[in-house]
């Protein structure tokens, strides 16, 4: 099995750099939102301070949402996903590994990202940490929420919006925590429960959230 999951990492990768436009599709919408909104607001150091922990974490969002329409698309329309269905290895463990893949080059990328774009818009030195914190906690979760929209939307041709409307309630207790955490380290409150809350979604998702994707994908392909 081991052997099995280390192949299908390997083509994972072999396959994102054979379109690299899907690996910097993301990065450079993240990056565009954050760098354009001083110049639409202003270079006031306090305003800009004030909504950072909104404007990274909605554009982390989006981002990671813009990148989940084709996570399963290929393999789809390649036959490759009616073999792992009919493969007699765990298809939970099989999509793990590739949401793992996904949040890696797109997820991880913006975390490695935050501390520029957070001294940009103002953040003291001292809330970086937090900033990163939430961001490597709350982007899988995003990742493996946004991968269970796409199991089940993957049969349709257009579910590019559906995907948005079933995922983006999800979305808004992780939104809620990020921005929450970064806040409180702004007022120089604790932060320690947030990073807890953050953590137990963390541990649900990576537990749960793939045979959700699984049955998803059974789903999708018996349509």
């Amino acid at each position: 099995m081991r052997r099995i999951i280390w192949l299908l990492f390997c083509r994972e990768w072999r396959l994102a750099w054979r379109r690299p436009g899907d690996l910097l599709n993301p990065l450079v919408f993240f990056a565009l939102v954050v760098s354009l909104f001083p110049l639409a607001v202003g270079p006031e150091p306090s305003m800009l301070r004030a909504m950072a922990p909104g404007v990274i974490w909605v554009a982390a969002l989006l981002a990671t949402l813009l990148s989940l329409d084709g996570l399963f698309r290929s393999d789809y329309e390649d036959g490759s996903l009616e073999q792992w269905v009919l493969s007699p290895h765990p298809l939970e463990l099989m999509v793990l590994v590739k949401v793992l893949h996904h949040w890696m080059v797109s997820g991880l990328a913006m975390v490695l990202l935050a501390p520029l774009f957070g001294m940009m818009l103002a953040l003291p030195a001292s809330v970086l940490p937090v900033l990163v914190l939430t961001l490597l906690l709350g982007t899988p979760i995003l990742s493996l929420l946004g991968a269970v929209g796409a199991a089940l939307t993957v049969g349709l041709k257009s579910g590019g919006v559906l995907l948005a409307l079933l995922i983006l309630p999800l979305y808004i207790p992780v939104l809620i925590l990020g921005t929450g955490a970064m806040d409180a380290a702004l007022q120089g409150m604790p932060v320690t429960g947030f990073m807890l809350w953050l953590g137990c979604l963390a541990v649900l998702a990576i537990t749960l959230a793939p045979f959700a994707i699984a049955a998803g994908l059974r789903i999708g392909v018996s349509e």
